[in-house]
């Protein structure tokens, strides 16, 4: 079966037509796409005459959707009830929805949600020490992010490694604009550093990461700012954006550090530190480590990263080959010969993971 999958970001419209042995068909991406426009969906479908059923990524499933479902009316309003949670991401996806729809008719649809990999663990990995009443009330635990990205890094990395991925314990470390860890044992989610939102765990583009939620008390209690101005300044000001002062792009940062910037050099250095310090946390949560892996944009594309992050981690037995990460495109091992731990590049492959998805549920 050819899958369409359709992820409608948060300002972007990628399409790609998966075909049955998970080879890209076709792909498109409209960078600035209007939500409610099927414009862009319709030519490319016309390209094709043999799309079996389409995949969408939905950032958000709450506790009531943990697999990938077929698309009604009723998980339409599921999804849209979730807005609250993903209140960017929900009504593009939704859009998605509606423009490819208005194309291919009655052809099954599928949501396949970014939380869902995570659905599964363990009530001490997801619980907030909290009020109960609060907990009882309001839907307020770990979800978890970037669930397609991880669940895909579990399978390739085994693959890449030759190791059964059933018997290993791996960390996935998604690093893109928006950046998230996951621990992974015989290829579930057991912990991860996203939340209740995105903003949880690591140093990201824009975003903070975690932060002493006292300082989000302080700064409406006593530096007068709004809920509104500390969610703008959290979300789309902090990060590396806010600790360079120049860019929230790593290919930024380090051209700072290179031309002896030393804001861009503490960026580049607490980026590291809590990357280093939530690897340790996700092994500590495995009881161990067999594969670390780096995935999204700056986990495939910086080795420099690699590196620093990588010497770092030593004390967990990973040891990066200099040569093979520097020249390392694509799926790549780059573990130095005789180390105990092994260290992989994986390029994030989303729209695969959703079209296997699609196909185990659907049946083809």
């Amino acid at each position: 079966m050819n899958v369409l999958v359709v992820n409608a970001g948060s300002s972007s419209l990628k399409l790609s037509l998966i075909g049955p042995g998970d080879e890209t068909i076709d792909s498109h991406t409209v960078e600035r796409w209007e939500s409610g426009d099927a414009g862009p969906v319709g030519p490319f479908v016309e390209r094709h005459d043999q799309v079996g059923a389409v995949a969408h990524r939905v950032v958000h499933g709450g506790d009531r959707y943990t697999t990938a479902t077929v698309i009604d009316d009723d998980v339409i309003s599921g999804i849209s009830a979730l807005t609250n949670l993903a209140p960017i991401h929900q009504p593009r996806a939704i859009a998605g929805i509606e423009a490819t729809r208005s194309v291919i008719g009655s052809t099954i649809e599928v949501a396949c949600f970014d939380t869902a990999f995570h659905a599964g663990m363990a009530a001490t990995n997801r619980t907030y020490a909290l009020p109960g009443d609060w907990r009882a009330r309001w839907p307020i635990r770990r979800f978890g992010f970037h669930g397609l990205s991880h669940a895909y890094v579990a399978r390739r990395a085994a693959e890449v490694t030759d190791l059964p991925v059933e018997s290993i314990r791996t960390i996935s470390c998604h690093l893109g604009s928006g950046a998230s860890l996951c621990a992974i044992a015989a290829g579930r989610s057991v912990d991860t550093t996203m939340g209740f939102t995105p903003l949880e765990g690591l140093v990201m583009g824009t975003r903070s990461g975690t932060i002493d939620p006292g300082a989000v008390l302080w700064l409406i209690q006593q530096a007068g700012l709004t809920p509104e101005d500390v969610a703008d300044g959290l979300e789309r000001r902090s990060g590396l954006l806010g600790l360079s002062g120049r860019s929230s792009d790593m290919r930024d940062v380090l051209g700072g550090v290179d031309a002896g910037d030393q804001r861009c050099e503490l960026a580049l250095a607490v980026y590291v530190h809590r990357l280093v310090q939530s690897v340790a946390a996700m092994a500590a949560s495995l009881g161990g480590l067999d594969t670390l892996v780096f995935t999204g944009g700056i986990g495939e594309n910086s080795p420099r990263v690699r590196a620093a992050a990588g010497d770092l981690l030593a004390f967990l037995g990973i040891r990066i080959a200099g040569s093979a990460n520097d020249a390392a495109k694509g799926d790549a091992d780059i573990t130095e010969p005789g180390a105990v731990t092994r260290t992989v590049v994986v390029t994030a492959r989303e729209d695969v993971q959703m079209a296997r998805e699609t196909r185990s549920l659907v049946g083809s």
